[in-house]
């Protein structure tokens, strides 16, 4: 080693003792007589005093280092002076005064500061990641990812789990998202696609009896990118065999009641966590994944509204649609810009308008006061539980427009009004989701989860005759309104899997060719089972209180699925072309020669 200790290492009791550090320069700061050099490496700093008097060579050679530069240095442990010492760091205590210095590598000037914490462009900080990754801040997200990633490795060894790796390169099955896939030079025209997940190499090593599987697994999908989502991701991966959907859930709820505490400062809120059906949470919160951390739920005032003379209220009634609300506590003395914004928020969202009522001192002002009586206006009040100080948000529309806008409209606000406690993870089992629904573009159902998800065994015979309202046996964990984790209990029959694949307009002859494997695993004696898979970096990210993925990734696309660091994707020459038997349609200029 080029080095005794590391540089978060040394303490009073070291003081006396001859030690060699490495690292990079954090801060130099020149004093004249003397030099001071903060030393940092992934596990801290120390600071290293050049001294003319303890060796002038030294010192003079000092007076060339510059930020980021890879130095070896080589001195005495000592005590700082009294009044020099600095609690706020764990060498505080310490100084090394510096008898050799070597210098490894000199260091360009960075185009962004490493050492302090500022504000630097995104896409700049992707360019030049691998300086980026030297912060403190990304180090410590990245550590914790480890941690994170070791404590599930553990906690499931334990309990007679056997991590199993399964293959990248596999068959292009539909499961939901665009697959990315992968030329085969051997066999011309054919192509593996890189897994959506390992969903079907999972339930067949169930096939295979070894009940008790799990992976940190590597997953690829070819989707719009948005914060919490990349194209290629980690997943916990687990599946069991002879077990029932509450298995799972305590299964999961126990990891990650252990693992929030061991890893990290942040509080469960509720534990054993609330459970909502998949209608409860958009009927209370306008979405699948809430923010439990916050209340303003949303009220129906289909009833409050009914036979009132407003029209946009009766017609969404009459269409089977909804009229619902939120109250956002203190808001009333929104301006006309503050409320016009909300409106076309909800107008971007989907909605036709917005409804608003602000409960002033001086009374209720709202457009409804031209169509509506005070006594009216007060039931709806009433309805909403609303107080004075108080903002009544409004939309009439279809079931899945309401709780689209609202549920957005909650979320964001309850953000903007300071209600979340970042220090908090709400946690959420949702269950009971519909097994599918209907695609309007395809003029067909299609899986909600994918298609292997076991249907409600009391649902099973709606199947064919009213399939949009099968149950699933599906669950996810939300937490903090973020889905991190999902999962089911899968079919393991081949004749309902058969039934499944035609309730989503898949024919025999398709079904055999996609995934005839699994149909004819299924005819050797599988047993019932069941998993879920949690999003390990979505995990991070909420235990790290970082605002996206890419903040708790290495090496992250952007949000155009582009690598800036490398600039991938990128053309290939006319040479592979040629070796994949694949020919390009409209190949830009840019691409590399043959010979590059």
């Amino acid at each position: 080693m080029l080095k005794t200790e590391d540089c978060g290492q040394l303490r009073l009791s070291d003081a006396g003792r001859t030690v060699t550090l490495a690292g990079w320069v954090h801060r130099r700061r020149d004093h004249g007589n003397l030099i001071f050099v903060d030393l940092r490496d992934r596990f801290g700093i120390t600071q290293i005093v050049f001294n003319p008097d303890t060796n002038p060579d030294v010192h003079a050679a000092a007076s060339d280092l510059h930020i980021e530069y890879v130095v070896r240095i080589k001195g005495v442990v000592r005590e700082r002076p009294e009044g020099m010492r600095n609690s706020d760091m764990p060498t505080g205590d310490i100084e090394v005064v510096a008898t050799e210095l070597e210098i490894l590598n000199t260091a360009r000037v960075p185009v962004f500061h490493i050492n302090r914490d500022s504000e630097v462009d995104e896409a700049l900080r992707l360019r030049y990641r691998y300086l980026d990754l030297r912060r403190p801040r990304m180090q410590r997200n990245l550590v914790l990812y480890h941690e994170v990633a070791l404590f599930c490795r553990d906690y499931l060894s334990e309990r007679k789990f056997v991590e199993i790796e399964t293959p990248i390169l596999f068959k292009s099955t539909p499961e939901g998202a665009r697959d990315y896939v992968v030329p085969s030079r051997l066999h011309p025209g054919k192509f593996f696609a890189l897994p959506q997940s390992p969903q079907q190499l999972k339930q067949l090593l169930m096939v295979s009896g070894f009940e008790r599987y799990f992976q940190i697994a590597r997953c690829f999908r070819d989707e719009d990118q948005r914060s919490d989502r990349q194209p290629e991701f980690t997943q916990l991966d687990v599946e069991m065999s002879f077990v029932e959907q509450e298995d799972i859930l305590q299964l999961t709820e126990g990891l990650l009641t252990a693992l929030v505490p061991a890893v990290s400062d942040k509080r469960i809120a509720t534990v054993p966590f609330p459970r909502l059906t998949y209608a409860e949470a958009m009927g209370r919160y306008g979405s699948d994944k809430p923010d439990l951390r916050f209340g303003m739920e949303l009220v129906d005032l289909g009833k409050a509204v009914a036979g009132m003379p407003f029209v946009v209220f009766s017609e969404a009634l009459a269409a089977g649609g909804q009229v619902k609300a939120i109250v956002a506590p203190g808001c009333a003395g929104y301006t006309r810009r503050q409320i016009d914004e909300l409106t076309g928020r909800a107008r971007a969202l989907g909605a036709r308008g917005l409804v608003t009522i602000q409960l002033r001192a001086e009374g209720a002002h709202t457009p409804l006061s031209r169509h509506l009586s005070a006594e009216q206006l007060q039931e709806i009040v009433s309805a909403c539980g609303a107080n004075e100080g108080d903002l009544i948000l409004i939309v009439a529309d279809q079931a899945k427009v309401v709780a689209a806008v609202l549920g957005q409209l909650r979320t964001d606000m309850g953000h903007e009004l300071g209600l979340v406690d970042d220090n908090v993870l709400a946690m959420t089992w949702i269950t009971d989701f519909p097994l599918l629904e209907w695609n309007d573009e395809e003029e067909r159902y299609t899986a909600v989860h994918h298609p292997f998800t076991a249907p409600a065994e009391a649902d099973l015979p709606l199947l064919e005759s009213d399939p949009g309202h099968v149950r699933a046996q599906a669950y996810d964990i939300v937490a903090n309104g973020y889905e991190i984790g999902g999962g089911s209990i899968r079919i393991h029959r081949r004749d309902i899997q058969e039934r499944m694949f035609k309730a989503i307009g898949m024919s025999d002859e398709t079904a055999q060719t996609q995934f005839g494997h699994l149909l004819e695993a299924f005819e050797f004696g599988a047993p019932p089972h069941g998993g879920i898979a949690a999003g390990l970096a979505r995990l991070v990210m909420l235990l790290a209180g970082e605002p996206n993925i890419r903040e708790v990734t290495a090496f992250p696309k952007t949000q155009n699925a582009v690598d800036l660091m490398t600039d991938a994707p990128s053309f290939l020459t006319d040479k592979q072309l040629q070796e994949l038997h694949i020919e390009i349609a409209h190949q830009s200029p840019a691409a590399e020669p043959d010979d590059a």
